[in-house]
């Protein structure tokens, strides 16, 4: 017996005719007749009705005037729809003037029709004639090619292009407050056929008058897919300096993140920042690569290496662009540093010897500072730059060769902050000791400020002078000093021809040879009597003072002192930073009566660069009269030595020289008062 399936009973109603073969026919036909009609409405329709809706449209999308004064057309019926405007200008920004931000006399636009269909562009032809552009950036950093009202966008991502064209484009650029001027010309095109180039895309024209010209050459656009690489070569000339990349788009027109290996040479880093708005120093010529790769609004250098002048350089840098002023965080190293390469630093140049790297034009500075006898130089400060970024540098030398006094290494982290540049801590290693502290330049105001405090640390008198005598050094002890100063100006000449502070240097418990001792003083006959004899026999240098009080630029010796067994020196005179030169005198003064002896002053004058030693002419120094004198000249020692040291007061020697300097003049006084 077969199983029933139950199933329910269907409701029931009027019976639904099925439509004849006659009614489908009309239907079809309606439908015909319809298309066709949209058709011929397409095809007769002015599209021009639409540039209305489309200029207000982009207006608002670009917070600017955008005008179409040619004609629109739109090609609908195809696979590949496409669409043409004519004649677009866009306008600047009211604070720009009435000068147009630019124009395009003709723009055209072709995509495949099926990958609309889920989302993607693809876009087959992007074709522009004859644009003209005047980008132009205030002193305040407006630009009127930002449109994005304020807010922070991404770099643009554009669709894959299979045929990208520009044809007779006009560029200029001005950035006031970077001082950039570009004039030029660009175009885009594809190169196939014989030498199967791909895609070319050049510009040319000048940049701060000096010649410039950048190519960017890739493969093939006709088969770019949007998820392989699309590789590309890029060439850029500007003046001297030369940069080649090669790299890739891993998403072809994402300009949001691209790698590339590219190397960089050139008689100035500092002359990159027209390209990169990056305030780099100023250097001797430059050989560098390195791997760049953008992310976004973030770029990173990594894996730099080469050389700046005859210095070897490495490390990592990024650069983040999102901010109001570019941020460069950068760990930088030497493994050797020639030390006259950190001269163009401050305005001076390297050395012009054979075998030292220098431009033409730092070759010049260094000629006209040599017949000039200068030792500061007066190349003024571009402060523009420093206010243009910020910036947290780090560098260390791990070996410094060629410099004027003996230096093992360095090492110094820079932050820049909104136009303030502080250098702390900077850092020289000696083969004793050490110089540490901190530099400021404030460029927020009309006139850079500099504040500088160093000091010198548990270093040695024969490590930084050494002078030496029959095989051995002639004066050995300890050493420190301390140098503050504050200086206004926009160029290094100018800082220290304005300095305010003091400068200090001091010894304690060391030793110099007898027959220097003697001649300090200048005791001729004792000093020769015993370097003739080949004595080596030592004298201690008690307690050892150089104080120099600096106002408007002058150092005034307020007070010399060089306390030995058989001589106690003092001295005076100025040291001017502005006109750089030097006049200095010391006295010797025995500290026993000696029946033969000629003590006439020690003078050191003239250009600071190359002064002149020697004695000064004239009646000898008569020794009586000397305690009050010393008394009143070493009193004020007790308020010096903290300034450089704090132990330094409380040394033995040192205290007992003060000690002997306050009854030397209160004995000086009781005389004066029986008298």
């Amino acid at each position: 017996m077969r199983a029933r399936v139950w199933t329910p009973l269907r409701q029931r109603g009027p019976s639904i005719p099925r439509p004849g073969r006659k009614a489908l026919t009309v239907a079809g036909s309606v439908v015909a007749l319809l298309a066709v009609a949209a058709a011929i409405l397409v095809a007769i329709w002015d599209w021009n009705w639409f540039r209305g809706p489309l200029e207000r449209l982009a207006s608002a999308r670009l917070n600017r005037q955008v005008e179409i004064a040619g004609d629109l057309n739109v090609s609908l019926w195809s696979w590949q729809p496409g669409m043409t405007i004519e004649r677009i200008s866009i306008a600047n920004p009211s604070w720009a003037g009435p000068a147009k931000l630019g124009s395009i006399e003709r723009l055209a636009v072709k995509v495949r029709m099926i990958p609309l269909l889920w989302g993607d562009v693809d876009m087959r032809v992007l074709s522009i004639d004859r644009p003209s552009f005047a980008l132009i950036a205030d002193k305040t950093g407006r630009r009127n090619w930002d449109f994005s009202d304020g807010r922070v966008r991404e770099p643009a991502r554009l669709p894959p292009v299979h045929s990208f064209l520009i044809k007779d484009g006009r560029l200029s650029y001005l950035d006031a407050r970077r001082d950039v001027r570009f004039q030029g010309a660009i175009s885009a095109r594809e190169q196939l056929g014989g030498g199967n180039r791909g895609f070319e895309l050049v510009g040319q024209g000048t940049i701060n008058r000096a010649p410039f010209r950048a190519e960017v050459t890739g493969g093939p656009l006709l088969n770019i897919e949007r998820s392989r690489p699309y590789p590309f070569d890029a060439e850029i000339r500007a003046g001297r300096t030369f940069i080649t990349a090669r790299g890739d788009v891993p998403r072809p027109f994402d300009l949001a993140r691209f790698q590339m290996v590219a190397t960089a040479r050139g008689p100035d880093l500092a002359d990159l920042f027209p390209l990169t708005g990056v305030a780099l120093p100023n250097t001797p010529p430059y050989s560098l690569r390195g791997r760049i790769v953008r992310d976004q609004l973030v770029w990173r250098i990594e894996n730099l290496a080469g050389r700046v002048g005859d210095s070897d350089l490495a490390g990592d840098v990024s650069v983040d662009t999102g901010a109001e002023r570019p941020f460069l965080k950068a760990e930088l190293r030497s493994t050797s540093l020639d030390f006259d390469d950190l001269g163009p630093l401050f305005g001076a140049a390297p050395k012009t010897g054979p075998g030292e790297t220098v431009s033409p034009e730092q070759a010049v500075i260094a000629r006209r500072m040599v017949a000039q006898r200068r030792l500061f130089p007066d190349a003024p400060l571009d402060v523009s730059r420093i206010r243009a970024m910020d910036a947290d540098v780090s560098y260390r030398a791990l070996s410094i060769r060629d410099t004027p006094v003996k230096l093992t290494a360095g090492q110094v982290r820079v932050r820049l902050t909104d136009g303030l540049m502080r250098a702390d801590p900077v850092r020289l290693d000696l083969p004793q000791g050490r110089v540490e502290g901190q530099v400021v330049l404030n460029a927020r105001g009309p006139t850079p400020a500099t504040d500088l405090d160093l000091r010198l640390l548990n270093s040695r008198i024969e490590t930084l002078i050494p002078v030496s005598y029959d095989g051995g050094s002639a004066v050995r002890g300890p050493l420190v000093g301390r140098a503050k100063l504050s200086g206004r100006g926009d160029s290094v000449h100018k800082t220290f021809a304005s300095a305010e502070g003091q400068v200090v240097v001091a010894s304690a418990d060391g030793e110099i040879r007898k027959a220097f001792a003697e001649l300090m003083g200048v005791n001729v006959v004792k000093g020769l009597g015993l370097l003739l004899e080949k004595d080596t026999s030592t004298t201690p240098i008690r307690c050892a003072v150089a104080s120099f009080r600096t106002r408007d630029g002058v150092m005034r010796a307020d007070n010399i002192v060089f306390d030995t067994g058989p001589v106690l020196v003092k001295g005076e005179g100025v040291v001017n930073l502005a006109s750089e030169r030097i006049d200095l005198r010391l006295r010797g003064h025995n500290k026993k009566f000696r029946l033969v002896r000629a003590l006439v002053p020690v003078k050191a004058e003239g250009p600071l660069m190359a002064p002149r030693l020697g004695v000064e002419a004239g009646p000898v120094v008569a020794q009586g009269g000397v305690a009050a004198g010393l008394g009143a000249l070493l009193s004020p020692l007790a308020a010096i030595l903290p300034f450089v040291d704090p132990g330094l007061a409380k040394d033995a020697n040192c205290a007992a020289l003060m000690g002997a300097a306050g009854a030397a003049g209160a004995q000086a006084n009781t005389r004066g008062a029986g008298r």
